[in-house]
């Protein structure tokens, strides 16, 4: 039992007070700008976005702002905020074969039409702290430089790798399916879950657990041993259709990862021998979500595809789903912080209880 604590309204005025003022730090200091944080920390933007399923990065980075960082709680404030947003139209399915490309690479083919291309990754970084952005007003270093430059010329449209491998019939096709999937953002969830939810919910939630899960399949809990067929992050367009027009229309483009898995697969009862795909996509440069992502889908479509279920956490769906979203976890952690005097007094009087019937029985058997 939650018991409402009175009087205290004016200590909350004052938290909050006290809360702004940890938040801006030491007056002395420049105070961080929403662009500053929208171009420098573009990473914990895209988290925020993909987690809170709206893509602003102004918006995210000023949820990152207010939030002093702790991505959870921003994720919290957009999803807060995205609530209350009308919902004007629903566009058409991105197209991520037509997707301008700034990172393509792949781990099963070494030589791809287009070839691969690097962009910007921190997986040749020597992982050293580089003591020169303490200074002020640091510049591009020639190899910055050239990076930048690698990355405007790799900009182009390209095929997804793993049709090469669908020209030997050697993994599964993907299946095409014209039915609106439930909107998990308006509609609870509900299990059993189809894969078009099941990726809703894995592509909101939270990247630390995601990537657990699918840590543990590389483990041997699922099953699951993935080559990357391909990982690409670029931009794709975003069109709507106009019932007024009778044609769709290009309204922008957002940024978006997207994973897909070669995974091996010896077959089944009902299915041949063949590679399987796990699949993660993810709003912007978000690329160890989308790997995590695609490994966990992959062990979720155990059932599917007629395998056994090993009683592995990333195979069990209810584990997985129902787990996997940070604000709700988060809602269930902290909410231990509210007053339970009532629960607490009558757990103590339990205690108290059962320790004076224990003390009398060991006192009659003696």
């Amino acid at each position: 039992m939650y018991v409402a604590v009175k009087g205290g309204e004016r200590a909350i005025d004052k938290a909050h007070q006290w809360l702004a003022e940890e938040r801006r730090g030491n007056p002395a200091v420049p105070e961080l700008t929403i662009p500053q944080i929208r171009e420098q920390m573009k990473l914990a933007v895209n988290r925020v976005m993909a987690e809170g399923s709206l893509y602003d990065p102004d918006l995210a980075a000023l949820a990152i702002k207010q939030a002093r960082g702790d991505l959870i709680e921003a994720v919290f404030l957009i999803r807060a905020y995205r609530t209350t947003l009308p919902r004007l139209a629903s566009s058409r399915p991105a197209d991520t074969g037509a997707m301008t490309v700034d990172r393509r690479i792949s781990a099963t083919f070494k030589d791809l039409p287009g070839g691969q291309v690097l962009g910007p990754t921190f997986d040749y970084t020597h992982r050293l702290l580089d003591f020169a952005l303490m200074a002020a007003g640091e510049v591009a270093t020639p190899d910055q430089a050239i990076s930048v430059q690698s990355q405007g010329e790799g900009a182009q449209s390209m095929p997804h790798v793993t049709a090469l491998l669908n020209d030997d019939a050697l993994i599964e096709t993907a299946p095409s399916d014209d039915t609106v999937p439930p909107d998990l953002t308006r509609e609870p969830m509900e299990l059993p879950a189809d894969r078009a939810l099941r990726l809703q919910a894995l592509t909101r939630g939270d990247e630390g657990f995601v990537l657990g899960m699918a840590y543990s399949t590389q483990r041997g809990n699922g099953r699951t041993h993935a080559f990357v067929g391909e990982l690409r992050i670029g931009r794709v367009a975003v069109a709507v259709e106009i019932p007024e027009l009778g044609f769709a229309v290009e309204i922008g483009e957002i940024e978006l990862t997207e994973c897909e898995t070669v995974n091996q697969f010896k077959g089944s009862r009902t299915e041949p021998p063949q590679f399987t795909r796990g699949y993660g996509l993810v709003l912007g440069q978000s690329e160890r979500k989308a790997i995590a992502m695609s490994l966990v889908d992959r062990a979720l479509r155990w059932q599917e595809l007629g395998e056994d279920f090993t009683g592995a956490p990333a195979q069990d769906e209810e584990f997985v789903l129902m787990h996997c979203d940070n604000i709700q976890a988060t809602g269930f952690l902290e909410h231990i912080k509210l007053p339970h005097y009532v629960d607490f007094q009558a757990e103590l009087e339990l205690v108290r209880k059962l320790r004076a019937e224990a003390v009398a029985m060991r006192e009659a058997a003696e």
